[in-house]
């Protein structure tokens, strides 16, 4: 029998092979997303463990918890604390370390590296071992900075070039001092570094006289935990909290791992989801496979072959097919790795150099899942097959399946299908948290459900589209009845393309929706014509600010500026704003009291009014950052949003308690409205610096969906995936069709029909088929788009369900072009068959 099995994939090779390249993208898919993340996670795991070269032991400051009416804030490591950790037994030097945003710009102005990876810090003395110097010399004052080098190569800077710099707002104009080296992870990644002297950094960071860390370097012959121990009796455990590099790098390593994890289990979803989809195209393979050799079959169990015999030699044969696509995946996969690293460079992502890495999971895990998705997906036809008995087989009286089997699998599809529809509605009346697992499982049941009811709906489906079938004349009704003949095969091949459009089109309504929620809360929340902010999202100087009202074109604006407070017992964050302009440049509802800001008035969200019970007329406590409290009135209770809520206080009760006051963003209203010319004003008032971003209502609404945007056209290609996999899902049944039929085919030649007549019935069948598919998926995609909708709407007030029209119509004519392609070579196969050969045939 095994050789039997052995025989039969060499008979078969052709029939076999789309299986083969089916099962093959998906365990490349898979082995390709391990390689990448493995190789990208190690190469920055080693880079950072670099960092930590100089440092020993790490001493940071120990947040101090909220207690009471007592804000929680983080103590400074001072100059005396460092002084401290440098004299501690077992300590070579002490260094201090100051970070904060600092952006770049290149020598066109515009800013270099992404705004969250642009960062600042200070060198060290005049000799910094953390940042070896390539040239120049170490930075002196204001007027001098240095910056890395890969930063320097990108932009085209040299040593004694002057560079624009922002740190929270004003534009500077240093001169490069010199340039340095640096393992600094964010740096690889595409960000930039630049470094100033420590007295020049501390004022610049707000930090003066103090350090965000303090780096000890051990002396010879001391350990890092013995440092650690003697750190930790000489320091006040109550201020501060110490770590040694090694732990340090650990934390690094295990942080890097689990950012790639995120990226590791979004592309197996993927690969996976291709894998469902070849499921149905190798159980449909073997099925056809196995009908084909009905009569061989009872022939081995005539002559004395088990019902276990048959079934082994099936799943052998699957075992092989297995073993192949395992073996040609994996090496497709690694190549995928390499290419998905090489992508995120033409991206202009910059990775540390590394190896490929290949591990032994990554080949268990690629040869596993192509051995064990074939052998699963060829069991239930080896199976069946076994239970047929010999003289039946032989007189293919089995051909069709009884109406208890269909009545069987109907009442199954249609109890999945209400359980995965109940499910789904259940879960939109949910909480967004505890929605997501009850909304998985229901998309799952209703995806199986449908599946099995689509032999059902493929009868009915197939038929609406009969009168258009008749323009074709003979091949027209030949391709209908064709596609309606076997059921459980059209099924299984127009299932694999639902399963790609119910996602491409799920994602479709869900971001469609969400960009006309967000430009409706844009919109109608700010009356502002721009708002200010910076490129990072870091604080704004309150400079800018000053500099924006002073300007002549400026009718109002208003600076938000965050800070923490207490107020029964519970951490707020509080927003200041000019009291007197907040009502110019805010649209928001006010459902109690007045929107009135000034003095000790203020208004808050409706969420905060239901958690502490105000109404407009209440008064409470507040406690702010310096300790000191106030009695507060609450004069309105508006509609927040995503952009605007919370406690609005004026600026001018609120700044006096702020230790460093700083802004998120300003909002600006002016005399012409929005305009490129007011705008290009506004930028040039505020230094045409890089880092700050000037934004109209339709830039906040563009900027915030971009990330949807991004998100859509990442999906799209690792969904591509799964529509290759249906294509070819596609050909192989309909090659295998023309198999089947050959005898048919030929006597259809041999009455009169034509070759193009021929080509034309095999086209038209791949496109009804393919046409099926599509409308399933995309009716179960606006479906699901609607739920996850439904979901979203009880966190956006603005959110509403908008049907992309023109990109499902355009879903729809993909799954005809694919239909049309997948047809091309059967068709051309059927067309040039023998008549009198094919009539011959068996």
């Amino acid at each position: 029998m095994f050789r039997t099995a052995l025989r039969n994939v060499l008979a078969h090779k052709a029939r076999l092979l789309m299986t083969v390249l089916a099962v093959m993208l998906g365990v490349a898919f898979v082995s390709g997303t391990l390689v990448f993340t493995n190789t990208i996670s190690q190469a920055y795991q080693k880079s950072s463990a670099k960092g930590f070269d100089q440092v020993d032991v790490a001493v940071t400051a120990k947040y101090q918890d909220s207690e009471g009416d007592k804000v929680g804030k983080t103590p400074e490591l001072t100059q005396a604390l460092l002084d401290k950790a440098g004299k501690v037994p077992g300590a070579a030097s002490a260094t201090g370390v100051v970070t904060g945003f600092t952006a770049i710009a290149d020598k066109d102005g515009k800013l270099l590296g992404s705004g969250w990876q642009s960062e600042g810090g200070n060198y060290w003395g005049t000799k910094d071992a953390r940042y070896p110097l390539v040239s120049g010399h170490a930075p002196s004052g204001r007027d001098e900075v240095l910056i890395d080098s890969k930063t320097a190569e990108r932009a085209g800077y040299k040593v004694g070039d002057t560079v624009r710099i922002s740190v929270d707002g004003p534009v500077l104009t240093p001169r490069i001092s010199g340039i340095f080296t640096t393992d600094d992870g964010n740096v690889a990644a595409g960000g930039s570094l630049a470094l100033f002297d420590t007295k020049t950094a501390q004022a610049l960071f707000g930090k003066k006289g103090a350090y965000d860390e303090i780096d000890v370097k051990a002396a010879t012959g001391t350990s890092q935990t013995a440092l650690r121990a003697a750190l930790d009796q000489a320091l006040p455990s109550k201020l501060v909290e110490t770590t040694t590099g090694k732990q340090l790098a650990d934390d690094q390593a295990q942080q890097i791992s689990s950012s790639m994890s995120g990226l590791k289990q979004a592309l197996l979803v993927f690969a996976g989801i291709a894998l469902f989809v070849g499921t149905f195209i190798i159980a449909n393979t073997f099925t056809m496979l196995v009908a084909q050799r009905t009569r061989e079959l009872a022939l081995l169990r005539a002559v004395g072959a088990s019902r276990r015999q048959i079934t082994r030699s099936v799943l052998i044969e699957a075992f092989v097919v297995g073993t192949v696509a395992g073996v040609t995946g994996l090496v497709a996969g690694v190549g995928i790795g390499a290419g998905l690293r090489s992508l995120l460079s033409s991206f202009g992502a910059s990775v540390p150099d590394g190896p490929l890495v290949v591990t032994p999971g990554t080949v268990v895990a690629a040869l596993a899942v192509g051995i064990v998705i074939t052998v699963l997906a060829a069991w239930l036809p080896g199976r069946r097959a076994a239970k047929i008995p010999p003289v039946a087989a032989m007189s293919s009286v089995h051909a069709k399946a009884t109406t208890k089997s269909l009545v069987l699998r109907n009442t199954l599809g249609a109890l999945f299908s209400a359980a995965g529809v109940a499910v789904v509605l259940a879960a939109t009346t949910m909480d967004t948290d505890a929605a997501e697992g009850p909304m998985g499982i229901g998309a799952v049941l209703l995806i199986i459900g449908v599946f099995i009811l689509t032999p059902l709906l493929s009868r009915p489906l197939i038929a609406a589209a009969a009168p258009v079938l008749r323009v074709f004349g003979v091949s027209g009704k030949l391709a209908r009845q064709n596609s309606v003949r076997n059921p459980r095969r059209t099924a299984a091949t127009a299932s694999a393309l639902m399963i790609g459009l119910t996602l491409i089109t799920g994602m479709t309504v869900m971001a469609g929706s969400l960009q006309t929620s967000i430009d409706k809360m844009a919109s109608s929340a700010i009356r502002a014509d721009y708002v200010v902010s910076m490129a990072s999202r870091s604080p704004l100087s309150p400079d800018v600010a000053k500099k924006i009202a002073a300007d002549s074109d400026v009718t109002a604006s208003s600076p938000l500026r965050n800070a923490v407070s207490r107020v029964d017992g519970q951490t707020e964050f509080l927003t200041g704003v000019n009291g007197s302009a907040i009502g110019e440049l805010t649209d928001l509802k006010v459902d109690d009291g007045a929107f009135k800001v000034g003095g000790t008035q203020v208004v808050v969200d409706q969420d905060r009014a239901k958690d502490y019970g105000w109404k407009a007329g209440s008064q409470f406590t507040v406690h702010y950052e310096d300790g000191k409290a106030q009695k507060l009135t609450v004069a309105g209770v508006y509609e927040g949003n995503d952009m605007l809520n919370g406690i609005m206080i004026d600026n001018d009760v609120l700044t006096p308690h702020l230790r460093d006051a700083s802004d998120m963003q300003v909002m600006v209203k002016t005399a012409d409205g929005a305009s490129d010319s007011v705008k290009d004003r506004l930028e040039k008032a505020l230094g045409s610096n890089p880092a700050i971003k000037v934004q109209d209502k339709q830039d906040i609404s563009n900027d915030i969906a971009k990330m949807f945007t991004t998100m859509l056209n990442m999906l799209y290609g690792l969904l591509g995936m799964a529509v290759i996999v249906a294509v070819l899902g596609v050909i192989n049944t309909l090659a295998m069709s023309v198999f089947e039929r050959s005898q048919e085919i030929g006597m259809l030649r041999a009455i009169g029909l034509d070759r193009a007549a021929v080509k034309r019935m095999v086209r038209l069948e791949s496109l009804v088929i393919s046409l099926f598919g599509g409308v399933l998926g995309i009716g179960l995609g606006v479906f699901f788009g609607w739920a996850a909708g439904e979901l979203l709407g009880t966190k956006m007030a603005t959110y509403e369900l908008v049907l992309p029209w023109g990109r499902m119509t355009v879903f729809l004519l993909l799954a005809a072009v694919v239909g049309i392609l997948a047809a091309l070579w059967p068709a051309r196969r059927a067309a040039r068959l023998n008549m009198l050969s094919a009539i011959k045939a068996e």
